[in-house]
């Protein structure tokens, strides 16, 4: 988680007193991806989320990036599936209704690649996590006039780490569910040219 994500903004010029981003949700996306029955992939989704960010300075230095994501819009493209990710074998969305991200590093670390570290906390269990930035676009004055800028972040958990600890052993050996979770962050952010 998520990203998580992510809302990862580059250097220099397009930086103004108290810059703060919002997220387009129409063109933003939030997923993961975790080993089935040791022999394919599993992909899903999560539906309703959001995410800002906010910095005064030009190298981002005292950036704030929060992501705050609702468990019971994660999709699967299987309503069965998606219905167990929602009990206590997994998030329990009823007692645990949101994953939350803060950031509490941004940092850049090549050409165009940036690291997010941060507290991500799932099932009321917090942990560091790290988001990787591995591409950022040119900032763009859209349309209407608001300013525009995308980004893509990626990051690896183990999912016991959270308290998902549910499996089953299969007769062939291995288990029903992998214990690395992918997770994958797209963004589209936006806010007002100054």
């Amino acid at each position: 988680i998520l990203f998580m994500a992510l809302t990862i903004l580059g250097t220099g010029s397009l930086m103004a007193q108290n810059s703060v981003w919002t997220l387009d949700k129409a063109h933003s996306s939030i997923g993961f991806s975790v080993r089935h029955m040791v022999i394919s992939e599993v992909t899903g989704n999560f539906k309703d989320f959001d995410i800002s960010f906010t910095s005064s300075k030009d190298d981002y230095s005292d950036a704030a990036v929060d992501v705050s994501i609702k468990v019971a819009s994660v999709n699967t493209d299987n309503e069965r599936r998606d219905g167990h990710l929602k009990t206590d074998d997994f998030f329990n969305a009823e007692k645990f209704p949101q994953i939350k991200f803060k950031s509490t590093l941004f940092e850049k670390v090549g050409e165009n690649k940036y690291k997010i570290a941060g507290d991500l906390t799932i099932r009321g269990v917090t942990r560091r996590v790290i988001l990787h930035v591995e591409s950022l676009t040119p900032e763009i004055k859209d349309p209407t006039g608001f300013l525009r800028r995308g980004a893509s972040a990626r990051t690896r958990i183990e999912r016991k780490d959270f308290g998902l600890t549910w499996n089953a052993v299969l007769e062939s050996g291995g288990f029903v569910v992998g214990d690395d979770v992918e997770i994958t962050i797209d963004v589209e952010l936006v806010r007002k040219a100054e």
